[in-house]
């Protein structure tokens, strides 16, 4: 049977950054600092301090980083990470920076960050290690790609790359070194050049039964698959985690491919993190699955405060852009943000959603505003902006920024009055809307109407939503701060107002006098290759 991981205590360097608490405002908000095809000319750090204090005036407080580890060359994204104490400071892999930039780079971003009252969010990468140093014979057994429970070969050996050495870091920061006894699996056998399948079996290895079970059981994803039920992986994982952590003082981590290792290492490691962090850690996971009762169950494992991706918000959104949902009212339907809020991370788009890649998730442009005001103007979950939406994506399948360039003002309203209670009115299946009534300290408040509908008769009327914003606002003009609806609004003696919206729009009312309506509209920089002047 297996057992919870013991977590050893570990050193922590003497030369890691020494950084204060981050306080953030109630209104946390994350962007993915990234998308798929940023440029890979090592400047991605400088570019995003330069960003930094315009991401923090209109309300960005955290950025998730990318894998800045070094991994297979200065091209790579860092998903098939090599060596994760390498933060572009040694030469490996033919080069000292990563694709993002050098370790100085980093270091200096994670100062401007917590000189801006900004997080940082580390992708973590703990599933696998990629492109060792030297080959080891290991014996195998292959197994049913389709079911990795089912073994398809008696017991050989192969020769698999899974030796480790970091010569040139010449065992800074760590001297551990990687060989065959800490990884369970792996997909290449280099005697024969055969791609499969490899279950390790000496020393009578399995799978990790505390994982999802996709394929049967899914503890194996790709590359040199790390084994948790080896105490000297579970002991150097909890050490570079501190490590890290201190390193550049993050506010949290991204641990990729969550249902791919065992919960019960993610849980105490997480655990364990988040009482060595000064100011608390947020630990979410990325889980690949639509079904909100997998994710329940995966989530009723681990300690209360762990959260995921809300992944079936985000396909909801995307049919409902396209039409194949027709109803506005059933968005949160058997989504995470609906069930768990406290454990929801909302987002609509990311680099793995981008065209092209492994879970292309098309939303259909004239949605992505409606969609981005259902993450950022609600109460419930911790939204998380797409970087390609902020600035446009480039590569193979450019897109220019989203929301008709008006994300920057949903950011802002979200920061300025998305606060206090909520009164929802989904009373209508192609028009919905809801009120957040502000609270002590901001108690302007405001309104959003979405509509959204199938038919194509331009002749047909605007809707509108009759909704009540409370007596106190009564004799008070409201208009929409973001553009899409010139109507101005008046708010009669008992407090309600018939907010318009333009057919297939959407529209956020807030008091004409309320504080820092000035800021509207908001004028920002996006485009990001500028910004390194």
């Amino acid at each position: 049977m297996a057992t919870d991981p013991v977590l050893p205590p570990s050193p922590i360097s003497p030369t890691a950054l020494e950084l204060k608490p981050t306080l953030f405002p109630t209104n946390r908000t994350l962007i993915e600092a990234f998308e798929w095809h940023s440029p890979a000319d090592r400047k991605h750090w400088l570019r995003l301090g330069r960003a930094v204090p315009s991401l923090g005036a209109i309300g960005v407080t955290d950025l998730w980083l990318p894998p800045g580890s070094k991994a297979k060359d200065a091209e790579s994204n860092g998903y098939d990470i090599y060596d994760a104490y390498d933060l572009g400071e040694f030469d490996q892999k033919n080069t000292i920076p990563t694709k993002w930039g050098t370790k100085q780079d980093l270091l200096n971003l994670a100062r401007k960050c917590k000189h801006e009252g900004m997080g940082l969010i580390w992708d973590a990468i703990l599933n696998h290690r990629a492109f060792a140093d030297e080959t080891e014979t290991v014996q195998v057994v292959e197994v049913d790609p389709r079911d990795r429970r089912v073994d398809i070969t008696e017991p050989y050996d192969i020769t698999a790359w899974t030796k480790f050495d970091f010569k040139a870091r010449g065992g800074k920061y760590s001297d551990f070194r990687y060989n065959k006894g800490h990884f369970n699996g792996t997909d290449w056998n280099q005697n024969n050049e055969k791609r499969a399948i490899y279950r390790f079996v000496e020393g009578g290895k399995t799978w990790a039964p505390d994982v999802g079970n996709f394929q049967g059981n899914a503890d194996y994803l790709m590359l040199e698959n790390l084994d948790y039920q080896n105490e000297e992986v579970v002991k150097e994982i909890t050490e570079w985690g501190e490590w890290i952590m201190k390193e550049l003082g993050l506010s949290g981590f991204r641990l990729d491919a969550v249902q791919h290792f065992s919960w019960r290492f993610a849980d105490a490691w997480t655990q364990r993190l988040k009482k060595r962090s000064p100011n608390g850690l947020l630990c979410v996971g990325e889980f690949w699955s639509g079904d909100i009762n997998v994710l329940l169950d995966w989530l009723n494992n681990m300690t209360f405060d762990f959260q995921l991706y809300d992944v079936p918000l985000m396909f909801r959104i995307a049919r409902l852009s396209w039409n194949e949902d027709t109803d506005l009212r059933e968005v949160f339907r058997d989504t995470l943000v609906e069930r768990r809020p406290q454990n929801a991370v909302t987002f609509i788009r990311n680099h793995d959603t981008q065209k092209g890649q492994g879970m292309d998730t098309a939303i259909q442009y004239a949605f992505i505003a409606h969609a981005y005001s259902l993450l950022l103007l609600r109460q419930e979950g911790t939204p998380c902006v797409f970087f390609g939406d902020l600035y446009g994506i480039t590569g193979p399948f450019p897109e220019p920024p989203s929301c008709w360039g008006k994300l920057p003002g949903l950011l802002l309203a979200r920061k300025l009055y998305a606060y206090g209670s909520q009164t929802d009115y989904f009373v209508r299946s192609d028009c919905i809307g809801w009120v957040r009534h502000g609270d002590s300290q901001r108690p302007d408040g405001l309104v959003v109407v979405l509509s959204w509908t199938q038919g194509t008769d331009i002749a047909q009327r605007a809707p509108s939503l009759v909704m009540n914003v409370g007596k106190k606002h009564a004799k008070e003009t409201w208009s929409d701060v973001l553009g899409f609806e010139w109507s101005v609004v008046t708010i009669d003696d008992d407090g309600f107002g018939r907010f318009p919206c333009q057919r297939n729009s959407m529209a956020c009312f807030v008091n004409t006098a309320a504080d820092g309506r000035e800021r509207f509209p908001v004028h920002f920089n996006a485009d990001f290759h500028d910004i390194l002047g």
